[in-house]
C-alpha cells in the first residue's frame, strides 16, 4: 500500500482497531433473537447497536478526539470547534441485522461498522467492516483497498462506466419512488440498468470496487451514515454529492444529509437523469 505520512498511519490502525472491535462485539448477537427498540426517528435499536458503540469508543477515546456516534449523544454534542473528530455508526444495516435472527436460514448478513475521520468538514480516513464475511473496506491517503478475513489487503478502484448499460444499485428498504425514476429516466437515455440491491453502506463500497456504477439516494440520510464509505469511494476515485453537484460535507448544524448520489466514473454527467436537473 502507499506510504501514508504518520499521523494519518497511525489513525488508521486506530480506526481499523476500533471497527474490527465493533464487529467482534456484534457477532456473537447476530442470529440470536433480541429485544428491538425504537428510538425518536422510528429507527430500530437493539442490543449489538450500543455494545458495538462501547467497544469502539472505548478503542477511539485513545486518541484524544472528539468522537460522534449515533448511539451516543450526537444531536447533544456541541460541535462548533470540532475542526477533527470521528464519525462513528457502530452498525449500520440493523434492519438486516435484526431479520438475521428472524428467517432461517439467516439473511446474508449486509450490515457494516463504519468508522471515519473528519477534518474541516470532508472525510479523510474511512473503515466499513463486514463482520459476517470478515470483509473490510478502508482509505487513507487518496488511495483505498480491501481486505478478507486474514489475507493481504488489494487495492480497490472505480471503474469507467459501460456505453451501452449502467448498474446502479439501490437500497432495499429505502430506494423510494423518485429512485424508481430515476432509473426509468437512465433507460429513456438509451442504456440498459442493471439493478443491484444491498443493505447499508456496502452500496457505496459497490462502486468503490467497480462492482457498480450510480448509487442514487434520495430518502434522507445521517452523517454517520454516509462518513466512512465516502472515502472510500472518493480514495478509489468516484465521487459523493448532493443534489447540486457538491461534494457532501460534515459537521453541519443539521446532522441530517439531504439527498445523496454516489458515482465511480467522472465523466458520468448522472444529474441529467435527475427530475429537477
Amino acid at each position: 500500500m502507499d506510504v501514508l505520512d504518520a499521523a494519518l498511519d497511525a489513525a488508521l490502525d486506530a480506526a481499523l482497531d476500533a471497527a474490527l472491535a465493533g464487529g467482534a462485539a456484534i457477532l456473537p448477537l447476530y442470529g440470536r433473537p433480541l429485544p428491538v427498540d425504537h428510538k425518536a426517528d422510528d429507527s430500530p435499536l437493539t442490543q449489538a447497536d450500543t455494545a458495538a458503540h462501547r467497544a469502539i469508543v472505548g478503542r477511539l477515546e485513545a486518541t484524544g478526539l472528539p468522537v460522534l456516534s449515533e448511539e451516543g449523544d450526537p444531536e447533544g454534542a456541541d460541535r462548533r470547534d470540532w475542526r477533527r473528530f470521528w464519525c462513528v455508526d457502530p452498525l449500520d444495516g440493523t434492519k438486516e441485522f435484526v431479520k438475521g435472527a428472524a428467517t432461517s436460514p439467516i439473511t446474508s448478513g449486509e450490515f457494516t461498522v463504519n468508522v471515519a475521520l473528519i477534518e474541516d468538514g470532508a472525510p479523510v480516513l474511512g473503515v466499513v467492516h463486514v463482520p459476517v464475511h470478515g470483509v473490510t473496506y478502508y482509505a487513507a491517503g487518496g488511495a483505498a483497498w480491501k481486505r478478507t478475513g486474514g489475507a493481504e489487503p488489494v487495492p480497490i478502484s472505480t471503474r469507467r462506466a459501460p456505453e451501452g448499460s449502467l448498474t446502479v444499485v439501490a437500497s432495499r428498504d429505502h430506494a423510494g419512488a423518485e429512485v424508481d425514476a430515476i432509473l426509468a429516466r437512465v433507460e429513456a437515455d438509451g442504456r440498459a440498468v442493471e439493478a443491484a440491491s444491498m443493505g447499508s453502506s456496502l452500496k457505496f463500497c459497490l462502486v468503490a470496487e467497480g462492482q457498480a456504477d450510480f448509487y442514487p439516494r434520495t430518502v434522507p440520510t445521517f452523517e454517520w451514515d454516509t462518513a466512512a464509505a465516502q472515502a472510500v469511494v472518493e480514495a478509489a476515485g468516484g465521487g459523493v454529492a448532493t443534489r447540486d453537484g457538491a461534494r457532501l460535507a460534515y459537521n453541519k448544524s443539521d446532522l441530517r444529509n439531504p439527498s445523496v448520489f454516489c458515482w465511480g466514473d467522472s465523466a458520468l454527467d448522472w444529474r441529467r437523469w435527475l427530475a429537477d436537473s
